[in-house]
């Protein structure tokens, strides 16, 4: 085995690694070592990517001394080095475009604890993009919520307690289902890990037994892991937790802890229970009904809110259902497009929200588009960020939004004839919707107002958190621009899981 084929495994262990060390660092320090972390989780993806593109196969890294099916495992392909990559980058450009805000808004007792669980969070979401064991991924869940609800609580005011108490309790109910359903699915095939589980389904399904159990396994994942990326129905907890948390920390929730989860689940699709058995159980058309729903209904929700970063939030809603819609369309293309909206969707919603906090900074903290009129002036970068971002939430040629749209109207035509219709209907009015609420802050952020009001009320961004938006606008267009070889990747990676 290569150096380069432990990269994976290095980036996990660095990452947990981190957390311990910085325990008993001074917050300075922690902080130092996060952005090192990081920088190296992102550079060793890279060599990951690389090295799995050059030979066109997947690996596996066996960890310990026991091989499959007892030990535990690790997987490697393109998918899983792209998205590595991708949120390394995107946590990396959210940790500098807020850092001025952590400084200000956390308490020095808990600074220390915010990289603490920044470096967790980095370890839960490799392991679930890496891991070929199926309880390594229930654990590593676990992980990935308790350092969310310290996230949402680690700014110190009364109501982000109340959006962490609600996010832990829908994510306990979301763990418990999928656990449940990971216990049956081991008692039905004796296996954990992933392939073994599925070439012992394929028997049975071939046998044609268990019909009813399968189907009961299957709603059970789907679920559990529906509740905790914030799927239709279950996302009352997403305007809280992404609206009154630090800029740092809204931009890393929004844009990565739900998309570890909704990649976990596509995995499971593919390596265990098998797409076409999906599909043939008609599970994929709930997800498909839940995702248009969601679109619709995430966004008239962000219409109706007057706080910019609540109106941010529910749009999250809307934009998790553009992905479970591009799974539910039920074919590979709709999964193409749908994982290309979850690196798209990160760029788009940690810039969005780096860029507000920036216009609210400037208008002495004030959330309303009456008190943001001219913030766009009164700070550019911010003000060029957040019309970019929208920009490419809307689906404006040249940014990565714009690929993502017509990755799923292009996918739809591969699905049937009602879900074509149904998809290109719900595409144009949830653009129609987005149009609305985006431009509509558009303009009040760049409304003529009097020399005095050009003037900043407030604290103007650093130059870090400058630089940070500078660079998510750069990674928004190469994403937009450079996207066939991007799309090319996400094809090659769905082929090596089978």
């Amino acid at each position: 085995m290569t150096l380069v084929q432990n990269f994976p495994f290095f980036c996990i262990i660095l990452s947990m690694f981190s957390a311990i060390l910085s325990f008993v660092m001074p917050q300075k320090v922690a902080k130092y070592i996060h952005i090192a972390m990081v920088s190296a989780v992102f550079v060793l993806s890279l060599g990951t990517l690389s090295y799995v593109a050059g030979t066109g196969e997947s690996y596996t890294f066996m960890m310990g001394h026991f091989p499959a099916p007892w030990g535990n495992e690790i997987r490697v392909g393109v998918l899983e080095a792209l998205m590595a990559a991708s949120f390394s980058i995107i946590m990396l450009l959210s940790v500098f475009g807020g850092m001025a805000h952590v400084e200000r808004e956390v308490p020095n007792s808990r600074k220390s604890l915010l990289y603490i669980l920044l470096d967790l969070l980095m370890a839960s979401l490799l392991a679930l993009i890496y891991t070929n064991d199926l309880f390594t991924a229930y654990v590593f869940i676990e992980i990935n919520t308790i350092a969310a609800c310290g996230l949402i609580i680690v700014k110190k005011q009364g109501r982000t307690y109340v959006s962490a108490i609600r996010y832990m309790i829908m994510s306990l109910v979301g763990s418990g289902l999928f656990l449940i359903g990971l216990s049956l699915l081991y008692g039905t095939t004796d296996h954990l890990l992933m392939s073994p589980a599925k070439e012992a389904l394929d028997e049975i399904f071939a046998a044609g037994v268990y019909h009813i159990p399968f189907v009961v396994i299957a709603a059970l994942i789907v679920i559990g892991l529906g509740i905790k990326s914030g799927m239709y129905l279950f996302h009352t907890w997403i305007p809280d937790a992404y609206g009154y948390t630090t800029p740092t920390c809204s931009a890393i929730l929004s844009s990565l802890v739900s998309k570890g989860y909704i990649f976990l689940m596509i995995k499971i699709f593919f390596r265990v229970i098998g797409f076409d058995s999906i599909i043939s159980r008609y599970l994929v058309n709930i997800l498909f009904v839940l995702g248009l729903i969601g679109m619709i209904m995430g966004s008239i929700a962000a219409i109706k809110e007057k706080d910019i970063r609540r109106m941010t939030a529910f749009s999250s809603v809307a934009q998790i259902g553009y992905i479970y819609m591009g799974i539910g369309l039920g074919t590979t293309a709709g999964v193409v497009a749908a994982l290309f909206h979850v690196v798209a969707h990160g760029i788009m919603k940690s810039q969005l929200f780096i860029s507000i906090s920036g216009l609210i900074d400037v208008s002495d903290g004030k959330q309303d588009p009456h008190s943001l009129r001219g913030a766009g002036y009164r700070s550019k970068i911010a003000g060029v960020a957040y019309t970019t971002a929208s920009m490419s939430m809307i689906g404006i040629p040249l940014f990565c939004g714009f690929v993502s749209k017509y990755l799923f109207a292009s996918s739809a035509m591969t699905a049937s004839s009602g879900k074509l219709i149904a998809a290109w209907i719900v595409l144009g009015i949830s653009t129609i919707l987005n149009t609305i609420y985006f431009m509509r802050m558009v303009i009040a952020i760049y409304m003529p107002v009097d020399a005095e009001m050009r003037k900043a009320h407030g604290i103007v961004p650093s130059r870090t958190e400058a630089v940070a938006m500078a660079g998510m606008i750069l990674f928004n267009i190469a994403v937009g621009v450079m996207s066939p070889p991007i799309i090319q990747a996400l094809e090659s990676g769905i082929a090596m899981f089978g």
